[in-house]
């Protein structure tokens, strides 16, 4: 449930390549022409436009617009404009960089690894080899410290099985080894690991219902009994795998509450979400928070930065 929309009938590379070079002459810049044009055309459209404007043009768009837009704005516009996979390679990077790597950081490479599909995984990874010249794995060993380093290169080195497959008996089976990993508090248990790491999202679904079931909590519940960074982040994973709306939808609420506005998570959550499932997050936001996201967005941003992000949510005129 993709939150995008595109025109009935979509412009040429070259005509949007042609109409963004328009915006960008003159005085100043026609910031409503850019949200026009790239805030309604999907990842491989938006690929075309900026191979097409690199032809035309010989420069890159991504530095054009880098230098023709400012704030918030033009962070969330470049962010939309990369590739998925060297966005969230990006992304992964940057939060691997932070000097302190809490789970508010360090969320993003649980989203890459339980919210995305497990092709978009392996492109990430690729992404980040070609951008970094060096893997992702290697990144979060020389950047993380243990006990978090285990559970995240487990994720994201993983590969797994993308189809409906599920089998009642080894989700009892593997919900009971959680529950006792989880009396027995040892969270890092391999158990754990192996099982949210490399089990397909179906059959994981299927053990958290048993667990549920068989012990009358949710396994985030459980897990849920301490305030460390690994039990925060087993919850994330968990959240993710279970119900990645529910995750963004957090992600949105905790970036505008409070004194100012996480604007970087507040991006990542609508950008990267876009063309998957906004949609849901914003039912699931409704649901959870008992008021609209629409409006929580739209009253704590302004101007261009606004309009940009509820072009993405779907509301304003589809480009032309």
């Amino acid at each position: 449930m993709a939150s995008l929309k595109l025109p009935e009938v979509v412009p040429s590379p070259t005509q949007d390549s042609e109409r963004l070079r328009k915006a960008f002459q003159g005085y100043g810049t026609d910031e409503k022409a850019v949200i026009l044009v790239l805030g309604h055309r999907n990842a491989q459209q938006r690929k075309e436009i900026r191979e097409t404007y690199q032809q035309l043009y010989n420069e890159s768009l991504i530095d054009r617009l880098n230098s023709e837009l400012s704030g918030d704005f033009r962070n969330a516009v470049i962010l939309w404009s990369y590739d998925p996979p060297e966005r969230h390679a990006g992304l992964a990077k940057d939060a691997l960089k932070a000097k302190k790597k809490g789970t508010k950081h360090l969320q993003v490479l649980v989203e890459i690894a339980c919210a995305s599909t497990p092709n978009h995984l392996v492109a990430v990874r690729q992404a980040y080899c070609s951008l970094f010249d060096c893997s992702l794995e290697e990144d979060i060993i020389a950047s993380v410290a243990p006990p978090l380093r285990k559970l995240l290169v487990s994720l994201v080195s993983s590969f797994r099985y993308d189809k409906v497959a599920v089998n009642l008996e080894v989700a009892k089976e593997e919900a009971s080894k959680l529950h006792e990993a989880i009396n027995c508090k040892q969270l890092e248990d391999d158990h754990i690991i192996w099982i949210l790491s490399t089990r397909n999202f179906f059959q994981l679904r299927e053990t958290f219902a048993c667990y549920n079931n068989l012990y009358g909590n949710t396994l985030e519940q459980d897990i849920k009994c301490g305030n460390g960074d690994l039990e925060s982040l087993l919850h994330m994973v968990i959240w993710c795998i279970d119900c990645p709306e529910k995750h963004f939808a957090k992600v949105v609420r905790d970036s505008i509450v409070g004194f100012g506005t996480d604007e970087d998570s507040l991006n990542r959550a609508i950008v990267t979400r876009a063309e998957i499932d906004l949609l849901k997050v914003r039912f699931g936001y409704a649901n959870v928070y008992k008021t609209s996201l629409d409006d929580d967005v739209i009253g704590d941003t302004s101007g261009n930065y606004r309009d940009f992000l509820m072009t993405l949510l779907g509301k304003g005129s589809e480009g032309e």
